[in-house]
Order: structure tokens, then sequence, then C-alpha cells
């Protein structure tokens, strides 16, 4: 199955949400509820389903279209304020053999500007309650090459462990070679660490290969650790750690 724990959750699996969800669009509060709750339609995450009393559903445009899933007839919806439209954006489900998720609402998440668990901003999809990240001190040596030239190299990494994803190494600035480094504009986001602040694309010799490293300067409190630290996806570099070449995984998430 892999060198590190795999997602183990069943499709469809359904569990209640016990923190305040709110999302906006265009400024306004779309939803707000204390009741919506987990569905997992895949095994890597889930999506929250809203009852519908805690929907501005005057917002919700019927598209008279329906969409069979494993959970039920969906009836579509866009979602419309003001000027900002989101086209089929909304699933509404009128009955579900799953638990409580009659009369639910599940939006797609690009539909809104912000998602807020309690209050903090939340990105890309739910946190998975199952998913466990931590960022811990190592002082396993770790040293990063692309063809045959080292980019990297540490005494002292922050291990940073996901359920699903492969362990990450996180360098100091200081122990990285920015001869071969090259500023990129990418930024992505992660729903346990946040916003990425920086990105990197190598060259080696002639070739390019792009965004091959970044760092989080503003991480989630529960990743403070790696706050300024440098990665390299392990799926397109070679990492040696304690002097053995690890195997390069499929994943491809920061």
């Amino acid at each position: 199955m892999g060198e590190y724990p795999q997602i183990i959750v069943p499709v469809d699996h359904s569990e209640p949400v016990p923190r305040r969800i709110r999302a906006w669009l265009g400024g306004q509060l779309v939803l707000d509820t204390t009741r919506a709750r987990y569905v997992w339609e895949w095994p890597n995450y889930p999506q929250y389903y809203v009852p519908l009393d805690d929907v501005r559903t005057e917002w919700l445009v019927d598209e008279h279209r329906s969409q069979p899933t494993t959970r039920g007839l969906a009836q579509q919806f866009g979602l419309v304020v003001g000027p900002h439209r989101r086209p089929g954006a909304v699933r509404v489900y009128p009955e579900s053999h799953l638990e409580r998720v009659t009369g639910t609402a599940r939006f797609e998440w690009g539909a809104f500007d912000h998602w807020f668990e309690e209050d903090e901003e939340v990105f890309v999809h739910p946190r998975d309650p199952y998913t466990r990240v931590d960022a811990l001190r190592s002082t396993r040596p770790v040293r990063i090459e692309l063809d045959g030239v080292v980019l990297a190299e540490s005494g002292s990494p922050v291990l940073v462990f996901e359920t699903g994803l492969p362990t990450r190494y996180y360098l100091n600035p200081s122990e990285v070679d920015f001869s071969h480094l090259e500023p990129s504009a990418t930024v992505s986001a992660c729903p346990y660490k946040g916003r990425t602040s920086g990105y990197w694309s190598v060259r080696t010799g002639a070739t390019l290969q792009r965004d091959r490293a970044w760092t989080y300067g503003f991480p989630t409190r529960e990743l403070l650790p790696i706050a300024g630290l440098i990665a390299f996806y392990n799926e397109q570099v070679d990492v040696f750690v304690n002097g053995e070449l690890q195997p390069r995984p499929r994943t491809h998430f920061a």
C-alpha cells in the first residue's frame, strides 16, 4: 500500500460536524450552521452537507435537473448573489438513505470566496477529522538532489507526517543552495497548513523544472514548526535520509 499510512474511510461514510461552518460570496453570508454533516464522497476527505434551514435559499436558483448519486437523487441548483453567479454549484438532497443527509445542500468549494470553521478560514476542502498532521523536529540527515545536483542538505530537518501523504522534509533556508532555484509565481493552499508564501523552480544545467519547492511563511498554528522552512516534492527530486535514497511516491500535494 505504500511507505506511509493510507486513507481508510469508506465512501459515503457520514458523521456530524461539531464545528460552526460559515461561507461567504460577494461579501454576503450564504450559510451559517452548527448542524453540518461530514460526507465522504471519496476516501481522501469529506464534504460539508448543510441543512437547508441554515442556508440563504433565496440565492439558490433551480436548474430543473437532477443527478443520481450513491447518496440519493440530487437536485441541481445554481448560486446567485448579486453579480456573482455560480451555475451548478449546489446539490440538494430531498431524500437520502444516509443519516441526517435528507434536506441538506452540498456546495462546490470554489463557489465561495471564503469558508470558515469557527473563526478560522479553511482552504481547498474541509479538514478530515480522521487525518492527522504532525510537524516533528529531527536529527536524521536529509539530502535533496536532482539530476545529481545537491539542492539542499540538513542535519536538523522538520518532518511533516500527514495521513495519506508521504513524509515531507522541511529544511532551513540556509541549508538550501539557491543558486539552482528560481522564484515562481505559483501559490497553493492546504486545509491543514494554510497558503504557501513562496515557490521555486529548479534549474540544473539548461533544464528548468518548474515548482519543485515551496514554503509556508505563515502556516496554521498546528504547523508553526515549518514556518519559513523549505520543502521539495519527493515525487520530483531524489531524497536521501541517513544516506539512503527514498522511493519516489506518486502523490503530488504540498
